[in-house]
């Protein structure tokens, strides 16, 4: 077992997350057409997922057909890169975890699951990268893991490329392809691979982290009835941040028993509150820009005013130039004070809008006051009724 590293999306923060690889035995399999044909798939057609996709649909036309040719490409043209578990690198994208282990045909097991889970997705079968941690001749390791889920036939499996690729000797890795991590039920693979969120055993009552220390897999129906089916199409439909939400209650509900569940919970909790302040931040640029909208607005009516409302415009038309951007930067106001927090180091800036905001309603009130004295004095008297304003400075 040796250790390598995942990383989340591009945030300003972290995870470390390691791989562990198990040893054990080649199984007969009844897949040898479909292996041979990917065996001599071009290598014209290996430079990238897309064309490794493009041959596996012009050449198989079954879903668990297809699955088995991106399994059997993964595991066998992927090696797993002992010496790279220490190479870190934690800006590196989704994208360019494939591209790397594409041109160097090197990996650990978030590089496997990466290309295995592009794959899958580009031939059209619904897909996910599972972490977790697993459990190697009844121990539990204490290095988490990747893998990957995918729905064959309205039915969900669970595929491990890195396991099925070979195994790990005195710091050699020995390329052996197994099937027992292709295409295994959720059941029986819950034996060895526990994810940190429950909603991907696919299970209808979920083991917790504390049964699967202590062997208890079997499905316990007295437990609360968990409707994964329902929470996976809810997941699916949710905002990033939502989904996040939800896992860190599961990962919590579950148990934080040890290091590596601990230190994902920790990292979904910072990465919600990153994405919270991100959307907290696009809508206070929201209000910014309206406000800057209406005080554009104001401005325009202040300079006409200070021009005597020349030239002559209808009552109505005097009416809705100043009604149009004090509506604007009441909403604005309103609106500020609902945003969510964007973090200690925006607190003075957000200060200093809700001041502007407040300055430019109090001077929209003001005018609009003028204006309601204006439309209800005679049409003689108003002429003697203006003087010069200043006007705003937008920010």
């Amino acid at each position: 077992m040796r250790p390598s590293f995942y990383t989340m999306k591009n945030i300003f923060f972290f995870l470390s997350f390691f791989c562990s690889l198990l040893t054990f035995g080649q199984v007969n399999n009844g897949y040898s057409l479909v292996d041979a044909k990917m065996a001599d798939i071009p290598e014209n057609s290996t430079t990238s997922t897309q064309a490794i996709a493009k041959y596996i649909n012009a050449n198989f036309k079954t879903e668990t057909d297809k699955i088995r040719a991106a399994y059997y490409w993964t595991s066998s043209n992927i090696s797993y890169d002992i010496p790279g578990m220490y190479a870190v690198n934690f800006s590196e994208t989704v994208q360019q975890k494939i591209t790397r282990a594409l041109k160097t045909r090197k990996g650990v097991c978030i590089h496997y699951a990466s290309v295995f889970n592009d794959l899958s997705q580009k031939i059209g079968i619904q897909s996910y990268i599972i972490d977790g941690y697993t459990k190697q001749n009844g121990k539990v390791s204490d290095l988490a893991h990747a893998w990957i889920a995918a729905k064959i036939d309205k039915k969900w499996y669970v595929f491990d490329p890195t396991w099925g690729s070979g195994y790990v000797n005195n710091g050699k890795f020995y390329k052996k392809l197994d099937n027992v991590y292709f295409k295994a039920e959720p059941t029986k693979i819950i034996a060895s691979h526990i994810p940190f969120d429950y909603l991907w055993q696919f299970s209808n009552y979920p083991i917790t982290n504390s049964e699967f220390y202590e062997g208890k897999i079997q499905i316990n129906t007295s437990k609360k009835y968990f409707d994964f089916e329902k929470e996976i199409a809810k997941h699916n439909g949710s905002s990033e941040a939502d989904q996040l939400f939800a896992s860190v209650e599961r990962i919590e509900k579950n148990g934080l028993i040890n290091h590596m569940i601990s230190a994902r919970y920790e990292g979904k909790k910072k990465q919600l509150t990153y994405l919270r302040h991100n959307t907290n931040i696009e809508k206070l640029n929201s209000i910014v820009n309206e406000m800057n909208e209406a005080v554009v607005l104001l401005n325009d009516f202040i300079r006409y005013r200070n021009n005597k409302f020349s030239p002559v415009f209808s009552d109505d038309e005097i009416y809705h130039m100043i009604e149009t951007p004090r509506e604007k930067l009441a909403k604005c106001q309103n609106d500020i004070y609902k945003v969510g927090s964007v973090g200690s180091e925006n607190a003075s800036n957000v200060a200093s809008i809700k001041k502007s905001i407040s300055r430019a309603v109090a001077q929209a009130e003001e005018h609009s006051s003028f204006v309601q004295d204006y439309l209800n004095t005679s049409k003689t008297v108003r002429k003697t009724m203006f003087f010069k304003v200043s006007r705003l400075g937008a920010r």
